[in-house]
C-alpha cells in the first residue's frame, strides 16, 4: 500500500510542476505577444516560483525516504539549480528586466518541462518495473 501511495503522490508532483510551468510559460508568451503588461506577467510569474521549488523539494525527500535512489539522483541537479537560483537572488523575475530576459526565461522554463518529462516516463518506468517485480 506504501508502495502504491508512493507512486500516486510522485506523479501528482510532477504533474503539479508541469502544470505551473505551463503556466509560467503561457504567462511570458502572452507577454512577448503583448496580451498582458510586464508588471502583471512577472507578479503572476513570482507568486508561482517559490511554491515550485517547495514541490520539487517535496519531491526530491519523497524520493530519498522511499529508497528510489535513481530518479532521486536523477531529480538532484534539478533542485541544486533552484537551490542556487534561491540563494543568489535569481528566482524573481525583475519587471524593468524582464524584455531584456524574455529569450532567456522560456528556454529555462522549457529545459525545465523537457527535465521534468523526462523524470516522469522515468518514473513510469520504474513503476511497470516494480509491478513486474511484484508478479514473479
Amino acid at each position: 500500500m506504501a508502495e502504491v501511495l508512493y507512486w500516486i503522490s510522485t506523479f501528482v508532483l510532477i504533474l503539479t510542476l508541469l502544470c505551473i510551468l505551463g503556466y509560467q510559460l503561457i504567462l511570458l508568451v502572452d507577454l512577448e505577444f503583448d496580451y498582458i503588461n510586464p508588471y502583471d506577467s512577472t507578479s503572476r510569474i513570482n507568486q508561482v516560483v517559490l511554491p515550485e521549488f517547495i514541490i520539487h523539494g517535496i519531491f526530491c525527500f519523497t524520493n530519498l525516504i522511499a529508497g528510489h535512489w535513481f530518479i532521486f539522483l536523477l531529480s538532484l541537479p534539478f533542485l541544486y539549480y533552484n537551490l542556487r537560483l534561491y540563494i543568489k537572488r535569481e528566482h524573481l523575475a525583475d519587471v524593468t528586466e524582464i524584455y531584456n530576459k524574455l529569450y532567456w526565461e522560456k528556454k529555462k522554463r522549457l529545459f525545465k518541462v523537457g527535465y521534468l518529462v523526462l523524470v516522469f516516463v522515468f518514473s513510469i518506468v520504474s513503476l511497470v518495473w516494480t509491478l513486474a517485480e511484484d508478479v514473479h
